[in-house]
């Protein structure tokens, strides 16, 4: 090699390594730019709230979908298709009511909703004296001499001194999910919980209940947590107080429903696929705004962006608004079900599901060779304060992919106040901040982005 050659071809090794780190710089720049300037998932949130609530069986699910497919055909995506699955139809039926009854004094009401999936009481309400637990293991150590003929009042909060509120909720819903099989197991004769928040309101929260085919099933309900608060305090002078609940919800027959489809190809690898998307069913009680219509609409801009911009991406990106999520994850089943039996290559899959607000950054999969792929790429995101990659997993609809070892990361926003809003009657459009939710789309998009430039 002559003298000089050597230091020439550092220079333009180093000079091609600043080029990428300047255009990947300047790339995520335009779209964050683009998206607080023309971003339209704000927008297409307030459209799809108008529905009411997408709850899975229902009409507004059904309306939601079609919906979709026309948002995404009318914003040019390249491919759009709907994948067909069934899911479960419950109904809550005319409003449930709940009157708390001291063995002295007037009754009052409490407001109450049914746990998703619950039983009704029958033809009337059914009445019986509560008996107060923390822990589903403080149930079986009460054992039946205690409990049966009962209704159990599961008290314990969600723990107000974890920073992450998912990890105050993690700690709490089991009582929510397995309540009422522990109680029946010993005799009760129903269930009421405090609802799954931090902060002390009159809105009760749902939220899925689960059965076990070999235990009777009894039924389930959320108190709000001034009403938890309340019942807590009067138990301790009173314990003989007793509850009657009225609950009309019920199971019908499966509903056809389906996954929404959008997808732009890649331009030299569009055999490997990047996913990014949100649960397009909700809750029945309000819209669904933060849980997950935010989400959903987060991942069509995201991937809009491309279009926008001009940016041809290198591997194919993929937006899907799944169905289900919230009470059978069926949609997530079918996606990763028809994407084994296609014979599909899926290089990552990021969920939004944490609400429409700031974002903070990503949380990323159990891979540490995937995790230290990524985590170069912080630099990218801290001008934007989205910059917070952590170990930890993607959503619930991608959980399946992930048992294919497919990477999957999720959105990570600011989550302080998501659970005044989760499976509650203020769930609506108002609670969200156009701003914030542009600013998850455009941090969603950049991260779609460098995945298409760089893969993993």
């Amino acid at each position: 090699m002559k003298p000089g050659i050597l230091p020439l071809l550092c220079i333009l090794l180093l000079s091609s390594r600043l080029y990428s780190q300047d255009k990947d710089e300047q790339t995520i720049r335009k779209i964050y730019n683009e998206e607080l300037s023309h971003g339209r998932c704000y927008g297409w949130l307030d459209t799809l709230c108008r529905g009411g609530h997408r709850f899975s069986g229902s009409q507004g699910a059904a309306n939601a979908v079609e919906w979709g497919k026309a948002a995404f055909e009318k914003a040019g995506f390249e491919r759009v298709f709907l994948q067909e699955c069934m899911v479960p139809h419950w109904v809550r039926g005319p409003k449930e009511s709940a009157w708390i009854i001291p063995s002295k004094g007037k009754p009052f009401f409490a407001p109450v909703c049914a746990l998703g999936g619950s039983i009704g009481t029958g033809k009337g309400p059914i009445t019986a004296e509560i008996i107060e637990v923390h822990s589903l293991e403080e149930v079986a150590k009460l054992g039946r001499k205690n409990i049966e003929g009962k209704i159990v009042f599961y008290a314990r909060p969600m723990d107000p001194t974890k920073i992450n509120t998912f990890e105050a909720y993690g700690g709490a819903v089991d009582q929510r999910g397995g309540g009422a099989v522990m109680a029946s197991r010993y005799g009760a004769v129903g269930v009421i919980i405090r609802s799954m928040n931090l902060t002390e309101d009159d809105l009760p929260h749902t939220g899925g209940t689960h059965y076990d085919d070999s235990v009777k099933k009894i039924p389930a309900a959320a108190l709000s947590t001034n009403a938890a608060t309340l019942l807590d305090k009067m138990l301790k002078d009173d314990p003989k107080i007793k509850c009657k609940l009225e609950m009309h919800c019920e199971w019908l027959p499966d509903a056809k429903s389906y996954n929404v489809v959008g997808e732009i190809k890649g331009s030299e690898h569009p055999e490997e696929i990047i996913v990014v998307g949100g649960h397009l069913d909700s809750w029945d009680l309000a819209q669904g705004a933060h849980d997950d219509g935010a989400g959903c609409v987060e991942s069509m801009d995201a991937v809009r962006l491309f279009l926008a911009l001009h940016i041809r991406p290198k591997r194919t990106l993929r937006a899907v608004l799944f169905m289900n999520e919230e009470n059978g994850m069926r949609g997530g089943l079918k996606y990763e079900e028809l994407a084994k039996q296609n014979g599909e290559h899926t290089i990552a899959a990021i969920e939004s599901d944490e609400g429409g607000f700031v974002p903070r950054g990503f949380s990323i999969g159990k891979d540490t060779s995937v995790f230290l792929k990524v985590l170069p790429w912080k630099k990218y995101f801290e001008p934007y304060h989205a910059a917070e990659f952590v170990k930890g997993g993607g959503g619930t609809d991608i959980s399946p992919l992930e048992k294919d070892n497919i990477p999957v990361m999720s959105l990570t926003p600011d989550n302080q106040r998501y659970f005044d809003f989760h499976h509650t009657p203020a769930d609506k459009f108002e609670a969200i901040n156009k701003r914030e939710l542009e600013m998850g789309a455009a941090t969603l998009g950049a991260m779609l982005y460098l995945l298409s430039e760089h893969g993993l």
